[in-house]
């Protein structure tokens, strides 16, 4: 192993290694000029050194500001966006087993983005005053900023923010004022904008931007034409145009005159198409046309007239087309048309007029449910006719409420069948009570029809039959009962249904012992007989 060495020691001797110092840099290399908003990327690279180890500060201690990114024989710090907190001299140290080198550099920053925004009305009235506003978006450093407003080649105004004490980026702004002439017409506002410093370099350094000058008048001679012309036929398209002479160009409102002096905006537009007029669009129309410059107005107006067949507007009932009986009740038609309709308002079901007029209200007085049905509104003129129904529907209590047996006349064992039957609107519910003889009622059934089999002497009494909805009841009675013979040897149950309103209950009674004492003996008895017997 001795003799290796010495080997190895002979032939350095004779082939000597070039060995590296070990140095650094940083790139960019000392006074760096950066944009604000931009991206700068320092990089620390190191030669003679195989592990080299990699630190950043700033000479303040402040915070980097960015990014750290350390590779095997360079470091980079990327700032991303460049900000204010990047404005200082950056350090760079480098370890190595060789020593300990360090480097800095300087990041001076600036922000001149974009070129001025000029704000002016893009029409100027000659002889008014015209602000002039010039924007100059996020600069820094403002103190070097200077700035020219300029007409063509006539300068207006001049100002510097040497005095400016900002530390960050901000927004200035030129204001002024002049008085256009008619001559300005076509010329253009300049504004300049420089941000000289000293010992930067970048570009650019001077920005601009131009605006031209409009001179307005009018609106004047406002005219309004109207296609296929001024009277329509019902259904029709119709194309009204508003021409006039202004500058700039005029906005043009078209509005409409409605009853009682009021005004119907419409459209913003210099043409008014209506693909398919209606009697509705006759009126006057108003072409409104405004410079909003000038700040004058002129107005132009026609007259249209819609012709055609009637159309019905309006057929009601009030105040609904369902009510109850006795409320009064007011059925109004009305039409439009040019030339005016002739109106038939009827009930369909008699075919009878309840009035002809140009547009009126109908009253039914107390209104019964014989009122209800459907109603139909005629409207005609020489174009044509049209023709529109409605629905009157008229609730009310029960009604009419009838009884009736069957068999009128039943021995004891046979089968009775009650039937109850009654009108209203709702259909009335049936129901059934039967009276015991403690006075007490019972109901027995909700059906309208009730049948007794194998008649008993326990099911003889009076029975009530209820007619009811939310409008109200009604209740009628019969009563069953068993009328003895004249032999008592000889006697045979014999069951007799007598029916009437509970209000006549008594004089019915009377009634049905006059006719029971004209019974024979043998066979059964007809009650509606023996009435018309006795009257």
């Amino acid at each position: 192993r001795k003799i290796k060495v010495e080997k190895a020691a002979e032939l350095m001797c004779v082939f000597p290694f070039v060995v590296k110092a070990f140095e650094m840099e940083i790139i960019p290399a000392e006074r760096i000029v950066a944009q604000i908003g931009g991206t700068l990327i320092l990089t620390c690279n190191t030669t003679g050194c195989a592990s080299p180890s990699f630190s950043w500060r700033t000479q303040m201690d402040s915070p980097l500001g960015g990014k750290v990114s350390n590779h095997r024989t360079y470091s980079t710090l990327t700032m991303n966006p460049v900000g204010i907190v990047n404005s200082h001299s950056y350090l760079c140290t480098v370890i190595c087993e060789r020593g300990k080198k360090e480097k800095s550099v300087k990041v001076e920053l600036y922000s001149f983005p974009s070129d001025p925004i000029i704000e002016i009305s893009p029409s100027l009235v000659a002889g008014e005053p015209a602000p002039v506003i010039c924007r100059i978006p996020d600069v820094y450093p403002s103190h070097h900023l200077e700035v020219l407003l300029k007409k063509d080649e006539h300068l207006l105004h001049e100002k510097d923010f040497l005095y400016d004490d900002s530390t960050n980026t901000e927004t200035k702004i030129v204001t002024y004022t002049f008085h256009p002439v008619a001559e300005d017409a076509g010329k253009e506002i300049t504004c300049v904008a420089r941000l000289p410093i000293a010992d930067m370099d970048f570009e650019p350094k001077e920005r601009t931007s131009s605006q031209k000058l409009n001179v307005n008048f009018g609106p004047q001679n406002t005219v309004i034409t109207a296609s296929p012309g001024n009277s329509p036929m019902e259904g029709d398209s119709l194309n009204l145009t508003c021409v006039t002479q202004s500058n700039p160009p005029a906005q043009i409102v078209w509005s409409k005159y409605l009853a009682e002096e009021s005004i119907q905006h419409l459209i913003k537009n210099n043409v008014l198409f209506i693909p398919r007029v209606h009697f509705n669009d006759s009126g006057r129309y108003i072409c409104e046309v405004i410079n909003l410059v000038t700040n004058k107005t002129e107005e132009a107006t026609v007259d249209i007239i819609i012709q055609g067949a009637p159309v019905i507007t309006k057929l009601t009932i009030e105040p609904s087309t369902t009510v109850q009986e006795g409320e009064n009740v007011s059925i109004e038609c009305s039409a439009e048309s040019n030339p005016p309709p002739k109106i038939i308002l009827r009930r369909k079901s008699d075919n009878a007029d309840i009035g002809t007029s140009s547009a009126r209200s109908i009253l039914l007085p107390s209104v019964m449910f014989q009122n209800g049905g459907d109603y139909e509104c005629v409207a005609e003129n020489k174009y044509g006719n049209s023709k529109s129904e409605i629905t009157l529907n008229v609730k009310y209590g029960p009604k009419n409420t009838i009884i009736t047996v069957f068999p009128a006349a039943l021995k004891e064992g046979e089968t009775v069948t009650m039937k109850c039957t009654s009108s209203g609107n709702p259909a009335p519910v049936i129901s059934w009570k039967k009276k015991k003889a403690t006075g007490e009622t019972e109901k027995i059934s909700k059906n309208a029809t009730i049948t007794i089999q194998n008649l008993k002497n326990q099911d003889l009494g009076l029975y009530e039959c209820e007619a009811y909805n939310q409008f109200g009841k009604e209740e009628k009675a019969v009563e069953l009962y068993v009328q003895g013979l004249l032999e008592p040897d000889q006697m045979i149950p014999l069951i007799i249904a007598f029916s009437s309103v509970a209000a006549v209950a008594v004089p019915a009674v009377a009634i049905l012992i006059y006719v029971s004492r004209q019974a024979k003996i043998n066979g059964s008895y007809s009650l509606v007989k023996a009435l018309r017997l006795k009257v």
